[in-house]
């Protein structure tokens, strides 16, 4: 007791370390947890503002060097800004302008596609009626009782809605006082650490902002190869709006492991409801999956070219995770968040083995009794 009164300890080995106490593991233990439950508790609560900022200091680091090139210009520092935001909105807009007429067309067809899909909702109940004796009345009641239980997904699905309204303000605000206060910002974060670590927090920064930089630019790339590959393949096989559900796919395959699944379902549905051969929809299911090779084997390896590699487990499990925290946006914010820890935690001694366990590289000097 009087070795904590005095600033000090006695290790396990007999030595005593100054200024520093240390606490039983079933003391450290619940309070880590405690900490890490508040965390994302407080994560959950918050992520009405937490989200959109974060999605924004994304977009801030990738708009870095063109803001970059407008200063370098002699250009004024907040009209330079306003120019890199303009920039981004215009090419979202040609993207948005690209798709419209495929966005019109299918609004057209939604007469025609609602007749189609009561057709396949008859026949599939009178194929459970014939195979598995299940009345149309209890068909029915099973689908009022699914249709009841959804009605909470509805609200959410709502809540989604006016959320993404709401991005469409506060990111390009975010982004533009991001930007503006980098310096305030970077000074702060140096100012924080103790000068002999001043060499270590300038190597964190830069690398997070290389890695997000070549990983969201990478994604671009891909997500952009995988629309022409999708469209392309849709296109030969005579599905319709084709060029929409090959861009929403692709979309969608931003969300690994998991999203490549989702944009399969789309045209594979859409298939179903305008045509009337299954053959279609197993030629589509065959090219998707051959696409999907090709992204996970050539076009992700070589594209991608993220410093900061996440192994499958890791990135799977945080996906996972980042869906239950914040829905969507929470897949689409992981990976890079994990790519940022994993920089923090290659730089800082006593984490440096949870960075090994993030990253993709297996030990090649781990105990042989160990790994056995």
């Amino acid at each position: 007791m009087s070795n904590i009164f005095r600033g000090r300890s006695t290790g396990q080995d007999g030595a005593e370390l100054h200024g520093e106490v240390r606490y039983p593991f079933y003391i450290k233990t619940p309070i880590i947890i405690i900490g890490l439950y508040l965390l994302f508790y407080i994560a959950w609560l918050l992520q009405d503002v937490i989200v959109p900022f974060a999605f924004a200091g994304l977009l801030a680091i990738l708009l870095n060097p063109v803001f970059n090139f407008f200063v370098t210009r002699k250009i004024n520092k907040i009209v330079s800004i306003v120019l890199t935001i303009l920039l981004a909105v215009l090419v979202l807009g040609v993207v948005m302008f690209f798709l419209s007429a495929q966005i019109a067309q299918f609004g057209q067809m939604l007469p025609q596609l609602e007749q189609k899909s009561l057709s396949l909702i008859h026949d599939l109940q009178e194929w459970l009626t014939t195979q598995f004796g299940i009345s149309t009345e209890k068909q029915m009641s099973m689908a009022k009782d699914a249709m009841n239980g959804s009605k909470a997904y509805i609200g959410k699905t709502l809540d989604t809605l006016v959320g993404m309204l709401t991005f469409f303000v506060l990111i390009p605000l975010y982004i533009f006082l991001l930007l503006l206060y980098k310096p305030l910002i970077l000074n702060f974060i140096y100012e924080v650490f103790e000068e002999d670590n001043e060499e270590q927090v300038a190597e964190i920064l830069q690398e997070t902002k290389s890695a997000v930089q070549s990983y969201i630019v990478g994604l671009l790339i891909e997500t952009l190869i995988i629309a022409v590959l999708n469209s392309a393949a849709l296109l030969l096989l005579g599905v319709k709006y084709a060029v929409l559900l090959g861009v929403i796919g692709a979309i969608l395959n931003l969300i690994p492991y998991i999203g490549g699944i989702v944009a399969i379902g789309l045209p594979v549905l859409m298939s179903l409801i305008t045509g009337d051969s299954l053959t279609t929809p197993l030629l589509i299911v065959a090219a998707y999956t051959l696409i999907q090779f090709a992204d996970n084997n050539i076009i992700v390896p070589r594209v991608v070219s993220s410093k900061v590699s996440v192994n499958a487990l890791i990135s799977i499990l945080i996906v996972l995770l980042g869906g239950r925290l914040w829905g969507v946006s929470g897949m689409f914010l992981s990976i890079p968040f994990v790519a940022v820890l994993k920089i923090i935690f290659d730089r800082i001694e006593g984490l440096k083995p949870w960075g090994k366990l993030l990253g993709d590289k297996m030990p090649e000097d781990a105990p042989k009794e160990v790994v056995n």
